[in-house]
């Protein structure tokens, strides 16, 4: 049974930072791209962020460039969102997805997802 399984959600202060972690299980994802939404209350999942399989083709929305970075470990079969200078209005449940050969910011490129972790971000 495949399984994305995401953690590092919390409550955090404006201006600070987390570091999520996105780890699959059941098959290898070495060769799929992999991807991070979010979807706050009220609102569509959006795109945040996503990663090639080699990890050398990244993207991002563009209200977190220069602020979010995405990596993967593929000997860990986990990605990584690492979250600096956190905004209230990045407050969201976050999601982790795997699957489609280029990093995609449509969410129907991804095969699979994960349950999503809470990020809360105060003023």
């Amino acid at each position: 049974q495949v399984q994305l399984v995401e953690s590092g959600g919390g409550l955090v202060q404006a201006g600070g930072s987390l570091r999520l972690s996105c780890a699959a299980s059941g098959r290898t994802f070495s060769s799929d791209a992999m991807g991070w939404f979010r979807q706050a209350p009220g609102k569509e999942r959006e795109f945040v962020a996503a990663i090639s399989w080699s990890g050398v083709i990244t993207d991002y929305a563009d209200s977190v460039k220069g602020r979010f970075a995405i990596s993967r470990d593929n000997a860990k079969n986990t990605v990584y969102l690492q979250m600096n200078s956190l905004k209230p209005e990045d407050t969201a449940v976050y999601y982790c997805a795997a699957g489609g050969v280029t990093p995609s910011q449509a969410r129907h490129a991804y095969d699979y997802w994960g349950q999503g972790t809470q990020v809360t971000v105060s003023s």
